[in-house]
């Protein structure tokens, strides 16, 4: 593919060692990175992107599979990027497969949340039969990552949100003593609580969530 090579090529003459260390160690060392800055990162690929638009279009999957299969996380940020944009309005039913694989593989919170929000969250809108027995596999998974996606994917909903489903889910995990669960249940309360704060306290008032889930779901209520 094209595009795959030309980015890689591009990343890699745009390499920098000294920021390299740093971004990964930011990321607890889990993944190499080319230490391209964000700005700079999405400007060349951009360019690239422009350059090869018919091939990303054609091949939106492939490539984004080809991408997050190298070992830079740059390029699976920018893996990420390219389904959020060309896939939505286009899913397949059962894309749900490969947005599974997504979660589960080079997993991280700063992978997780996004496909999580923009891509679990953008299926799960364009085929809402589905949202039941989904959020049924991931909540219940043995995997971790998959929790967590199951706590966020209605970040984006507003109004739109099935708190009912997200106070079961909540509730599920409110016993979990893995920081990123804890983490999670109290940030899509606050998200939430943006759009019915009374909802949110009265729940937190009458669960026994765990500190971290409490004081983060609570954030930005002053009066709580």
């Amino acid at each position: 593919m094209v595009f795959v090579t030309q980015l890689e090529n591009d990343f890699q003459e745009n390499s920098n060692a000294e920021n390299a260390l740093p971004m990964a160690k930011y990321m607890k060392n889990k993944f190499p990175f080319y230490g391209i800055k964000t700005t700079e990162r999405r400007l060349l690929f951009k360019t690239i992107w422009k350059q090869n638009q018919q091939e990303v279009a054609e091949k939106t999957r492939a490539i984004a599979s080809a991408l997050y299969a190298k070992e830079q996380r740059e390029l699976h940020y920018c893996a990420i990027e390219i389904l959020i944009k060309e896939l939505k309005g286009n899913y397949k039913k059962d894309d749900i497969e490969f947005i599974e694989k997504l979660i589960i593989t080079n997993s991280w919170w700063d992978s997780v949340d996004t496909i999580s929000k923009y891509i679990l969250g953008q299926y799960l809108l364009e085929f809402t039969e589905t949202i039941e027995n989904t959020i049924e596999k991931f909540s219940n998974s043995n995997n971790m990552w998959l929790n967590r996606s199951a706590i966020l994917f209605q970040l984006g909903y507003k109004k739109e949100t099935d708190f009912e489903l997200l106070k079961a889910i909540c509730t599920q995990h409110q016993s979990s003593t893995e920081f990123f669960i804890q983490k999670a249940i109290g940030w899509a309360l606050r998200e939430y609580a943006k759009t019915d704060s009374e909802a949110v306290k009265n729940f937190v008032l009458v669960n026994n969530l765990k500190p971290l889930s409490r004081k983060e779901a609570l954030k930005n209520l002053s009066d709580a």
